[in-house]
């Protein structure tokens, strides 16, 4: 049973700490909270006694076994430590090395790997000290569990929502099971250079309407973010999505619109890259003509003339001499056969195949069902699960074939 150590912070987003508390326990965690005397504002201790079924921690020097020091011995405790959520306030501390309450004074003692979620108003999250204070946060090895957009409590509609609990659970899933890879240097990706596409592509028509698709970005993210952690140097090159952008230090961010965009920001760095996932969902094909003016509404049928856009994959097959292509083809049917002839056409490595006419999956879903084909014929099913699940598992495939 592995062990994790909650602590939370002084800010509204503590009630969330109670239902990832219970989410923990319930997938099979031991958990034990820490809170801050601001926190306790918000929430009480008792509701996390009585879900957790172990002592809360409140105060530094109250000492409930006096064998051994309780802020040192929590940390040693600990497999993984949450902050959740983590306020300016505590982030601040952290980064300056102040230790003046029950849980500063545990994350400046431990070794434990940590994992800090951010909420706070948007102004204070892109505060540049607030920037400065998690750069150097994630310069030290604490991991990033970002905050998302939505509605917060000050009444903006914008980033610094705590991620949800239960992002929070899939996250520390897939750190333990990625724990003898993410935290050695022996992965294989280590020190290389991957390119990864994400998200749909924007075809204008005109300059109100446009030509795309469903595409999420969620699996292109979640790649960028799994290589990342493996010590890879990161190039996500991504169409329009909804996702907040990622800040891993060793993820550079290539933003683009349409198909075009995409294949030139691709060529640009294909020859320093060694590994490639194209993960993209790019528009086939793009109006012959964007219309500088809004297209007026006319009576009967409209008739658009379309053109091929750039085959990305196809040019990167043609191209390759050292690099490795790892593809992906979302089809409806014929899946297995669609994505053999995907292999030998594009010259790939890989073809990592889904069925989107499965509404439970694919596109927009957290969860998908990938099957991997490799040019030596083996396949591998890795069954349905998250897409950061599925993202630890397409690089575990991986470790030991891509070189």
């Amino acid at each position: 049973m592995k062990r994790i150590l909650l602590a939370v912070s002084g800010g509204i987003a503590a009630y969330k700490a109670i239902d990832l508390t219970s989410k923990l326990t319930q997938a099979g965690y031991e958990v034990r909270v820490m809170l801050t005397e601001n926190a306790q504002e918000f929430v009480t201790p008792l509701a996390f006694q009585a879900i957790s079924r172990n002592p809360v921690y409140t105060n530094t020097f109250k000492e409930e076994n006096p064998a051994e020091i309780q802020h040192v011995a929590l940390g040693d405790w600990a497999d993984a430590i949450v902050v959740a959520p983590a306020t300016a306030n505590l982030i601040a501390k952290l980064s300056n090395g102040i230790a003046d309450d029950m849980i500063t004074s545990t994350l400046l003692a431990t070794e434990t790997p940590t994992f800090i979620a951010p909420a706070m108003n948007v102004h204070m999250y892109e505060n540049n000290r607030t920037q400065h204070n998690m750069a150097v946060l994630k310069s030290d090895g604490y991991q990033f569990l970002e905050p998302g957009e939505g509605y917060l409590a000050c009444g903006y509609v914008a980033k610094g929502r705590m991620e949800e609990p239960l992002q929070i659970l899939t996250r520390l899933e897939t750190f333990f099971n990625e724990e003898p890879v993410t935290n050695h240097t022996h992965s294989s990706f280590a020190g290389k250079r991957a390119l990864v596409t994400a998200g749909p592509t924007i075809e204008e028509l005109d300059p109100v309407r446009y030509l795309s698709n469903h595409s999420s970005g969620k699996i292109g993210y979640a790649l960028s973010e799994a290589l990342a952690d493996r010590g890879a140097k990161v190039t996500l090159v991504s169409g329009p999505t909804h996702l907040a952008q990622p800040e891993h230090a060793n993820i550079e961010v290539i933003q683009v619109q349409s198909a075009e965009e995409m294949f030139e920001a691709v060529k640009s760095k294909y020859k320093q890259i060694d590994i490639v996932f194209k993960a993209a969902a790019v528009s086939d094909y793009t109006p012959a003509e964007a219309l500088t003016h809004k297209l007026k509404k006319q009576d009967g049928e409209l008739a658009v003339t379309f053109k091929r856009t750039p085959d990305i994959l196809k040019y990167l097959g043609e191209h390759k001499t050292h690099q490795y292509l790892v593809g992906f083809a979302a089809e409806t049917q014929h899946i297995t056969e669609y994505a053999q002839q995907k292999l030998q056409k594009k010259n790939a490595n890989v073809i990592i195949a889904n069925n989107v006419g499965d509404k439970s999956i694919g596109f927009s879903s957290d969860d998908n069902d990938y099957t991997m084909h490799f040019a030596n014929q083996e396949v591998i099913a890795l069954g349905k699960d998250t897409k950061i699940s599925l993202a630890a598992k397409i690089l575990d495939a991986l470790e030991t074939r891509w070189q």
